[in-house]
């Protein structure tokens, strides 16, 4: 499932291939996840330019204008897929066409995506939002009996943090995923904290570099010790692996429990 280094990526080469394209069709393959019918989602995109592509929490939202916004989950398999002249695109979601003669696809074989005309603006930070302040983490922190990872994966308290990025920035503010939330010391905190804009942005610019134009693919090279295929992390301790919350968590004994 791409997180969110990926969707930034992606959303950055989207608008670099589409903004400014003016769409001028709209094929709605799978239409059971919309919010709206089919007719007015395409009676409020087709004939309007893209004018940016924006990746907000776990979404990727293609901006058309004022009250023209659509939002996609990719969910656990969805994928972005060019629409080549040549060749068919398999379990297509949405198909975006533009003027131009070039055009993309959502596409997800479990069609779990889901697509939202004008999603709702939330008042939930992101977590590389200047709304994910220290102040704001130390005050989420504070009323939480539960695991620190379940609380940094918890999307109605911040948005974008998925499964493997969360045991990353733990691992990288040496804190237990198991260490109880309120109890992790202020100073910690403000740790975390800058670690997870830290490392955000840093496998943000990585990956973009190995993915410069492409609109799909997880690049794991940069992960240090979420992964079976990791054994130890950088400073050579063996590697742990557990359940929270029925995912997978990897973590090494280095990490203070709180």
């Amino acid at each position: 499932m791409p997180e969110l280094p990926d969707l930034e990526v992606f959303a950055a080469n989207l608008e670099k291939r589409f903004k400014h394209k003016t769409l001028e069709r709209l094929e709605v393959q799978v239409a059971k996840k919309l919010n709206v019918p089919e007719k007015e989602l395409k009676e409020t995109l087709e004939g309007h330019q893209l004018t940016a592509v924006k990746r907000e929490g776990k979404t990727i939202q293609l901006h058309f204008g004022p009250e023209r916004i659509l939002g996609l989950h990719l969910m656990l398999h969805g994928a972005l897929n060019l629409i080549e002249a040549d060749e068919k695109i398999k379990y297509p979601i949405v198909s975006f066409h533009f003027k131009t003669g070039h055009g993309f696809a959502l596409t997800d074989f479990q069609k779990a995506a889901t697509l939202t005309l004008n999603p709702v603006v939330s008042d939930v930070p992101d977590a590389l939002s200047k709304e994910m302040s220290v102040n704001y983490l130390e005050a989420v922190l504070a009323k939480k009996k539960a695991p620190i990872k379940t609380v940094l994966m918890d999307q109605h308290l911040i948005r974008g943090i998925g499964n493997t990025y969360a045991d990353e920035i733990l691992w990288e503010a040496g804190i237990s995923p198991f260490s109880v939330s309120k109890a992790i010391p202020k100073a910690k905190v403000r740790e975390l904290h800058q670690v997870i804009g830290k490392l955000l942005r840093k496998e943000i610019q990585q990956i973009s570099k190995m993915l410069p134009d492409e609109l799909g693919g997880e690049i794991k090279d940069f992960l240090k010790i979420h992964g079976a295929g990791i054994k130890e992390s950088p400073t050579g301790k063996k590697i742990l692996v557990e359940e929270i919350g029925g995912r997978k968590s990897y973590y090494t004994e280095e990490q203070e429990l709180y």
